[in-house]
């Protein structure tokens, strides 16, 4: 946990590479993220498939999921690939888990209907939780029925046991729309939005506050997070253009003054300045997600390098939050 301070985390564009994760762990970088579809439009990688890659290719990291399209997979099938994940990893591991519903095809092809892609959700991620605490689980519900299942997470080789975290690993919902900040409020461990601009990012987080409060839940612990499509270059004209060439089509005729509002652009300090702003309304793990189609590790290094340390925390929060952990 962050604490009273920002964290970056970059995600693995276009693929997971050996040697882009190497460079990514030598920055100060702590999160490394990638997603993926089942039946993508274009040839790109699956997200467990991802991140099993980037949990062999690096050490120090946490590794997570940004995000998986949880509808569509059985929770026990996910449920035991992220365990021995986990567990392999030393508790590396973070699961990002959003409905998805942009590429309908997908949903049809694995005998899901779209429709219930929220309500499969909100029950695959009770019964995650369930198997991840250990023990025979029983569930019966709307779409998903065990009956004394017992999950069993892979062994250390050498250790004879296994390295999983107490409770599994963390469940981080995305979206933009009510519904997922009402999913993350009562039953996420962090909450994960993306395309946001920082007063749509500041709603979502009162938003999220008033579900928990209104579920008397307690979010001492709740990761507040960023997917964040950006591009910092010493040439901030550059930048501006990485951006426009790879985000600018999804918005039709007038696309530079919304991609202004949610993907920061220009050199180190326009992208801070803009990040500031997410900061200020309470971002603490940021994951720069680079809107590039070349040198993405150039945009990751210079964010971590030249951006982050510009970012402060508002000093009522810092002493809030400080308050907070002392007290956890």
């Amino acid at each position: 946990m962050p604490g009273d301070r920002v964290i970056f985390g970059a995600a693995a564009l276009p693929e997971p590479d050996r040697e882009w994760l190497a460079a990514v762990e030598r920055l100060p970088i702590d999160s490394v993220w990638q997603g993926g579809h089942i039946l993508p439009r274009h040839p790109t990688g699956e997200a467990i498939t991802r991140l099993a890659l980037m949990t062999a290719w690096t050490e120090r990291v946490r590794v997570g999921s940004a995000i998986l399209v949880l509808p569509l997979y059985h929770p026990v099938i996910i449920a035991k690939q992220i365990a021995d994940l986990d567990s392999r990893s030393g508790g590396r591991i973070s699961l990002g888990v959003g409905v998805g519903g942009e590429f309908p095809h997908e949903f049809e092809a694995v005998g899901v209907p779209v429709t219930q892609r929220g309500a499969r959700t909100n029950e695959a991620m009770t019964v995650l939780r369930a198997l991840w605490r250990g023990g025979p689980v029983t569930h019966h519900g709307t779409h998903f029925t065990l009956d004394d299942v017992e999950l069993l997470p892979a062994a250390e080789p050498g250790l004879g046991a296994s390295r999983m975290r107490a409770g599994g690993p963390p469940l981080l919902v995305s979206g933009r729309k009510e519904a997922a900040m009402r999913r993350a409020a009562r039953l996420g461990d962090g909450w994960l939005p993306y395309l946001v601009s920082p007063d749509a990012y500041a709603r979502s987080l009162r938003t999220v506050r008033a579900e928990a409060a209104a579920a008397g839940r307690d979010l001492d612990g709740f990761e507040w997070m960023l997917y964040l499509y950006c591009s910092v270059r010493a040439d901030g004209d550059r930048a501006r253009a990485d951006v426009r060439n790879f985000l600018g089509r999804a918005y039709g005729d007038k696309p530079d003054a919304m991609l202004d509002r949610i993907a920061p652009a220009g050199t180190p300090a326009e992208v801070a300045a803009r990040i500031q702003h997410y900061v200020d309304a309470g971002a603490r793990h940021i994951v720069i997600s680079p809107a590039a189609h070349q040198d993405t590790l150039e945009v990751v290094r210079l964010a971590a390098e030249e951006v982050l340390p510009r970012l402060t925390i508002p000093a009522p929060a810092r002493e809030a939050e400080r308050a907070s952990v002392a007290t956890s």
